[in-house]
């Protein structure tokens, strides 16, 4: 943060003043670091990542900022205007794109960092996802991520003599038959609220089919006939799942009491499902029909605009820090299974290999970081990331029109024409 011109001053005075004090002589410099881990347990690891960081590096000092996360975007944006924003932030690769957009990311800090820890250092597909819109550079250096799927349980299939599902036609005719509504049962738990949970796994469907938000110069394509097949099919899987409008917490307790042995949910479902016992009995499918579509949301540590040089200088080397083997493997591991590594030096750790959870999960782990290349999102076109994506969530278009064909039984043509006419009228007022 920029310092008080009047202390600075005071500093200086009091430097000359001082016998024997030296021109060269650097002062400490002091960053921020804000993030969303405000549990205690979390902290502490954190706590001790910065130890080790201000140990390596005397003269710098690390204060963590830790903000709930339902006040974290309102929290940035106070922040900046008050010109205070601290030098490094923890954001998703959404939130990312509204702080580029508003010129908050100092895209040359972060390319310094990322070029220092290597390109290479990086799964394939991860840096895709955090390129800025024009594809000059990126919005944050990725420190983990989570993605979704469809997860589900091995013994049912296997007992109703089905095979697991590897893509669309196989997952229907599984959803289809273990379907039993008249005893409450119900062949796969699908989000189909007006929800940002329904947005994003039925992106998964229709980036699967070749389907997305914009092409490549930016227009509007939701009323193609790709986007219509992914939502008709969509529609249909709907009809194997739980009344009414289904949101996070419906599907995930759904699947985790027995009401559906299928459900679309973030790895964020691990936690629970090892706590049941039997963790090796959830396979794991993404949707595939034209090409296969994970969805998946990365956590990176962003730098921001308006510091001072040495404050942007120690906010890099905290930032190429955290990326080292150990020290980014002990970020990860504070959601083990949950949280996935985004730099290939975590799985080679100890602190990866010897962790109970990760054991207990199997070759699932492996499986779940294989699928980050496949990684696509609604609004990532090629190198290309539209900032404006961020609006079109916003508005809620997508996850309405989803509901209504669904929840709501609309006519799907017209539901589609109507949200392609929804999302031109946004797109040209911004």
């Amino acid at each position: 943060m920029l310092k008080s011109k009047i202390v600075l001053l005071s500093a200086l005075v009091s430097c000359a003043l001082i016998s024997g004090c030296k021109e060269d002589k650097k002062e400490n410099v002091s960053i921020e670091f804000m993030h969303s881990s405000v549990e205690q347990e979390r902290q502490a690891v954190i706590s001790a990542l910065i130890a080790r960081f201000e140990k390596e590096n005397p003269g710098i000092t690390v204060k963590q900022v830790p903000v709930e996360e339902d006040a974290y975007n309102t929290k940035v944006i106070t922040l900046a205007r008050s010109g205070s924003l601290p030098e490094v932030i923890e954001t998703s690769h959404d939130y990312a794109k509204v702080m580029d957009k508003e010129q908050l990311i100092d895209r040359k800090a972060v390319a310094n960092v990322i070029q220092a820890v290597g390109e290479n250092a990086f799964y394939d597909g991860v840096l895709r996802i955090v390129r800025t819109e024009d594809g000059s550079g990126w919005t944050g250096v990725p420190v983990s991520a989570w993605i979704g799927g469809i997860w589900y349980r091995k013994d049912v299939l296997a007992k109703a003599g089905l095979a697991e599902p590897t893509n669309w036609q196989q997952l229907l005719v599984v959803a289809k038959t273990l379907n039993d509504p008249a005893h409450k049962k119900y062949g796969i738990a699908l989000p189909t609220a007006e929800s940002v949970l329904t947005e994003q796994s039925y992106s998964q469907f229709a980036l699967s089919n070749k389907a997305n938000v914009f092409d490549a110069q930016g227009k509007i394509t939701l009323d193609t006939p790709e986007m219509a097949q992914a939502l008709d099919y969509y529609r249909e899987l709907a009809a194997y799942t739980m009344p009414g409008s289904n949101d996070i917490m419906e599907v995930k307790d759904a699947f985790m009491n027995g009401t559906a042995p299928m459900a679309i949910y973030s790895t964020y479902i691990l936690p629970a499902v090892i706590k049941e016992g039997d963790p090796q009995n959830v396979g794991f499918m993404v949707p595939t029909e034209q090409t296969s579509a994970v969805y998946g949301m990365l956590t990176s540590l962003t730098l921001t605009s308006g510091q001072k040089e040495e404050e942007t200088q120690a906010a890099e080397k905290f930032v190429t820090f955290m990326e080292q083997a150990d020290n980014i493997a002990d970020w990860v591991m504070m959601s083990p299974g949950a949280a996935l590594p985004v730099n290939k030096a975590v799985v080679n750790t100890a602190t990866w290999k010897d962790n109970s959870v990760i054991k207990a999960l199997g070759e699932l782990p492996n499986q779940l970081i294989a699928e980050l290349p496949n990684i696509q999102v609604f609004g990532a076109v090629g190198d290309k990331n539209f900032t404006r994506m961020g609006d079109v969530t916003g508005s809620g278009v997508v996850s309405t029109m989803v509901h209504n064909v669904t929840v709501g039984k609309a006519d799907l043509s017209s539901t589609i024409k109507e949200s392609q006419k929804q999302l031109d009228t946004l797109v040209e007022q911004r």
